[in-house]
């Protein structure tokens, strides 16, 4: 059948017709494909991480989900959101997640552990997606890559660093919403801008800080985007990124006050000069790059180098990192933009982390794996890209022998991973890992000396708590443990020998002032340890044990009113305190 168009030429319905049913199947089978290569990477995350679902709860999860009461009713809730200091951090879409995991599966470490999988995985996916916008040869190998990176296993094995990976979610959600709101393609064949992606973008973005305020640097990243696809940020790109860019600086302030004056990043530990600080980025950023390249030793907890103005080697890190920038930046007309902007995104988003903003985790290490998860994936990106186009340009062979290497690694990095994952079984192994590798990390000592002590084994806790000493003399924490430990163990003066010294290196240290007083009672220093109670509940007044140890102390000394007055405080505190409430109605009774 012909028909006669307009323009006097003629079309066959029939060729038509195949052609329509050939634009179609030919999009169920990229839309096929997109679900295969989709699930393969799910498929892969599930695969390496096989171990955490045997694992439990480790180092810090008491203080997230164990023992964070704010899990346990609307009313917690509330406290989550509202109460920016009823947890370390503000990071309240981590919270409100742990708050559903609990009321759907309690405390059993399963559920959580499946969900961080879930996460990293959908993370793989959207990486995949956005570097396929961004056209990047061998995106989906890239992910793939980033799937199954043993650097990425802290992040995943560790149920705290639920906000790691949650945080990244987002920041990559929202960078697929920015780019269907302002397209880096040819914006003369894009679609109109849709303002509802926009706004898309800006929530997801404020959730993405809500989980974990690293996010704060997708605004940056962005620009570098934009100015690698079309040389410049226009007006449009200027309505989403100056929100961004407030957002994203407003809450990093909030989470560097709360670092500093509720957490505890002030004192000496934090006293890098501008210089220190300085040697300590350029260090820092070929430590991550190294691990990234050559992912072995990976430790929980690395040791703490000295960062020494006067040694000129360290001069080496920084220098380096300025050479390979400048060096990107004069061959951008060569090699083009991409490399300089991978290496700056990378370099961007680690910046929280480099040494110039003071956060907790440097008491002990300047670096940690989980630090790099979202930083890590311009850096294989770039790898990746570089060698996918020198095996096109090498015609079939070449794709073919990049395809097998790709694949060795993807085997080699995914059994590395596997392995790793395996540490973090329990907190026990975790620790024991880490000082094989760390001997002198005095955390990891003192952490495993209060696991050894729950399990009844006081004489090989006070062996590691004396190695944490010998790595840090000045540790309070590790002197109150001893103390404890060898109280335990009937060795008082020994034990008040340790917490006095606790005290002359924390003298706001409550726990050691109430131990102190309980040693000092147990040799009939009545007075003193009255005085060591005393000076406990005025630096912790809701500490219901130095409440009640008081209470008692007053009581032997014919004091009943105050005495009685502590307990009734004791029993407010914790409601559930059997020995304060029996006490307590003695005490009364026989007034």
């Amino acid at each position: 059948m012909i028909v006669l168009m307009t323009d006097g030429q003629s079309i066959d319905n029939t060729s038509a017709r195949k052609s329509l049913r050939t634009a179609h199947a030919t999009k169920m089978t990229s839309a096929v494909k997109s679900w295969v290569c989709a699930f393969a990477l799910v498929l892969l995350a599930f695969l390496v991480y096989q171990p955490v679902w045997h694992a439990g709860f480790i180092w810090d999860d008491d203080v997230h989900v164990t023992e964070n009461t704010n899990l346990h009713s609307p009313q917690g809730l509330w406290r989550i959101w509202f109460e920016p200091l009823a947890d370390p951090q503000y990071y309240p879409f981590q919270l409100t997640s742990f708050w559903i995991e609990y009321h759907l599966w309690g405390l059993r470490p399963l559920g959580y552990h499946i969900v961080n999988v879930l996460l990293h995985a959908a993370n793989a996916v959207l990486i995949w997606l956005v570097l396929r916008q961004l056209q990047i040869p061998g995106a989906w190998f890239a992910a793939a890559i980033f799937a199954v990176h043993p650097v990425e296993v802290e992040s995943v094995a560790w149920v705290s660093e639920l906000k790691n990976l949650l945080s990244t979610t987002f920041y990559l959600a929202a960078m697929l919403a920015f780019f269907r709101y302002r397209p880096l393609t040819d914006e003369s064949q894009a679609r109109p801008a849709s303002g509802r992606f926009a706004i898309l973008s800006l929530v997801l973005f404020l959730c993405a800080l809500l989980s974990k305020t690293v996010a704060c640097t997708l605004p940056a990243v962005l620009v570098l985007l934009l100015w690698w696809k079309r040389g410049r940020v226009k007006r449009p790109d200027i309505k989403v990124l100056g929100p961004m860019f407030l957002l994203g600086i407003s809450l990093g302030l909030v989470t560097m006050w709360l670092e500093r004056h509720h957490v505890g990043a002030s004192g000496a530990e934090w006293s890098l000069s501008f210089v220190q600080r300085g040697l300590l980025a350029g260090h820092v950023l070929w430590f991550y790059a190294a691990k990234l390249f050559w992912p072995r030793a990976l430790i929980f907890i690395y040791p703490h180098w000295q960062i020494r103005p006067g040694t000129w080697w360290q001069y080496l890190f920084p220098l380096a990192v300025l050479t390979v920038l400048w060096g990107l930046w004069s061959l951008r007309s060569r090699i083009g933009r991409g490399p300089l902007v991978a290496v700056l995104c990378f370099a961007g988003t680690l910046a929280p982390a480099l040494g110039f903003f003071d956060v907790f985790p440097f008491r002990y290490s300047y670096v940690a794996d989980h630090f790099q998860y979202l930083a890590c994936i311009g850096l294989i990106a770039l790898a990746v890209g570089t060698v996918a186009t020198v095996c096109n340009r090498s015609g079939p062979w070449g794709r073919e022998l990049g395809a097998i290497v790709v694949a060795m690694v993807l085997l080699i990095l995914g059994v590395s991973s596997w392995q790793q994952a395996r540490i973090y079984r329990d907190a026990e192994t975790v620790w024991r890992d880490t000082i094989a590798k760390n001997p002198g990390c005095w955390l990891a000592h003192n952490n495993l000396g209060n696991i050894l002590v729950r399990e009844g084994n006081v004489s090989d806790a006070i062996v590691h708590y004396e190695q944490a000493l010998q790595s840090k003399p000045v540790y309070a924490e590790a002197h109150g443990n001893l103390a404890n430990a060898l109280y335990r163990e009937g060795r008082i003066e020994e034990a008040i020998a340790h917490y006095e010294q606790a005290l002359r290196s924390k003298p706001d240290y409550a726990e050691a002032h109430c131990n102190l007083g309980m040693a000092l009672a147990r040799q009939g220093r009545l007075t003193e340890a009255t005085e060591h109670f005393e000076q406990a509940v005025r630096i912790k007044p809701d500490y219901a044990t130095a409440q009640y140890n008081l209470g008692i102390a007053l009581g032997l000394a014919g004091r009943a009113g105050e005495a009685i007055a502590h307990l009734k405080e004791a029993v407010r505190i914790k409601p559930d305190f059997a020995q304060a409430r029996s006490a307590l109605a003695q005490m009364q009774a026989n007034r």
